[in-house]
């Protein structure tokens, strides 16, 4: 996805066919469609199965040690994501498929050990280890239903290489992340991730409960990510820096030989303007996340009847996500846990500024928040030099996201303060940013646009 979209925009800025083509060569080629018999109908706009192993010949034992990459690959599919570019060029819908899905493996000979199978059931990623990238392409159609145009495969060299390249990506989050098996430790915020802090980002599984599917929408929101650095940074738009950005990126490689040169530049074409927006992101849909298999063990099991409507959403070439309300005016408000609807605040004037705590209590009402509408004056009459947001503790969520809209407030918890918080504005008091509740996936697919999960 990222070389694609690299080369694409370099196209529609006008940088030239040579250029693109001397590029095209760097490309490891695989055909992973041969003699491929029985495929689904094709359906409308391009279809590419975009997958990421653990292969990691390339890292150095520096990399190694400082983002734990240590251990023996399993030549494994540690990603994979169908990618769909709409027939208008305007659209990019990008489908997470669980690496641990269950999945009834064609008939097939192993590459490995030469021997002949009939169809059994399998974890999805095991499709690589046995058959390599023709039965990963075989059993996604199989379980999909939708036909394959393109492969594309990338490792985490390729991965690292492509992040530095381009700069790094921000990411935003709104509580701590920290995995000790890859050594992800960010807490709560923005931040600039170079290549290995966010390979660290898109492999956690054990920064909350939800596993890979947690992990599944790191890699979603990571993807948008990069996708806003590449199609708004200017890098690509420079001949120098983008041989730079691409001979790190094309390194690890490997695509379908159909994937070429006049391909890319004739998508260039359709896909001027391109942005966060003109993407879509969705996990297909699960019935079961343990789904015991006697020999592989537990399985994710998809929900058939929504997962065939997603994928007959695809074939049909219909946006996922709902369509988008009118952009608000002014800037995009920060999001937040916890809704700001449903904290309850009471605002004190620490200051000698008359009316400063009916004007704090009006603009916090105004971003959301379920405030009193009666604010007092401190207590004490003294003058506070910093604003103080007071709150029990077992309501520290909902503190958060009231301090997200007091910027440079100090947080102070007070057991048994009871579901209401207080917030007495202090001297350095300098206006309430917008906040807005984390916007859930939606739609009867609960997919979200890119614009939705990049920072504001």
């Amino acid at each position: 996805m990222a070389t694609t979209l690299s080369v694409v925009v370099l196209a529609a800025g006008g940088i030239g066919h040579a250029v693109v083509t001397s590029l095209d060569t760097g490309i490891t080629r695989i055909d992973p469609f041969k003699d491929m018999k029985n495929r689904p109908q094709a359906g409308h706009g391009m279809n590419v199965l975009l997958v990421g192993t653990d292969g990691r010949d390339k890292i150095t034992e520096e990399e190694r040690r400082k983002y734990r990459l240590g251990g023996a690959p399993c030549h494994c599919t540690d990603t994979i994501m169908l990618v769909h570019i709409s027939e208008d060029r305007e659209r990019a819908s990008v489908v997470s498929l669980p690496r641990d899905s269950y999945a009834e493996m064609p008939e097939h000979t192993d590459l490995t050990t030469g021997r002949h199978h009939r169809a059994h059931p399998v974890k999805l990623n095991a499709a690589y280890a046995e058959g390599g990238p023709g039965l990963t392409v075989r059993t996604v159609e199989s379980m999909t239903g939708v036909k394959i145009d393109h492969y594309v495969e990338v490792d985490f060299t390729s991965f690292m290489r492509t992040v530095d390249a381009v700069g790094g990506v921000q990411i935003c989050t709104t509580k701590p992340l920290k995995d000790s098996y890859t050594g992800l430790d960010l807490p709560a915020g923005p931040h600039d991730l170079d290549g290995g802090q966010a390979l660290q980002y898109v492999r956690s599984r054990h920064v909350d409960g939800a596993a890979d599917i947690g992990r599944m929408q790191r890699q979603q929101k990571f993807l948008a990510a990069l996708i806003d650095r590449i199609t708004s940074g200017g890098v690509l738009l420079n001949p120098v820096r983008f041989r730079e950005v691409a001979s790190s990126m094309l390194s690890s490689v490997r695509a379908d030989q159909g994937f070429g040169t006049e391909q890319m530049l004739a998508l260039a074409k359709a896909m001027h303007g391109f942005t966060p927006a003109s993407s879509e992101f969705v996990s297909v849909p699960i019935g079961e996340m343990s789904f015991p298999v006697k020999g592989i063990g537990s399985t994710v099991k998809w929900d058939a009847a929504k997962a065939q409507k997603l994928f007959q959403s695809l074939r049909d070439d219909r946006p996922l996500a709902p369509a988008r309300p009118a952009a608000p005016k002014g800037p995009r408000p920060a999001d937040v846990d916890v809704a700001p609807k449903t904290v309850r605040v009471q605002v004190y004037n620490g200051t000698r500024t008359d009316g400063l705590g009916g004007r704090v209590d009006t603009a916090l009402r105004g971003t959301g928040f379920d405030t009193t509408r009666a604010p007092r004056t401190g207590a004490g009459g003294q003058e506070h030099a910093r604003t103080v947001i007071a709150y029990d503790p077992r309501w520290d969520r909902s503190a958060k996201s009231l301090a997200a809209a007091l910027p440079g407030a100090e947080l102070r918890p007070v057991p048994g303060q009871g579901g209401t918080l207080e917030v007495t504005v202090g001297a350095d008091y300098r206006g309430v940013t917008p906040v807005r509740a984390r916007e859930a996936q939606s739609g009867q697919f609960e997919a979200v646009r890119g614009d939705q999960v990049v920072c504001p």
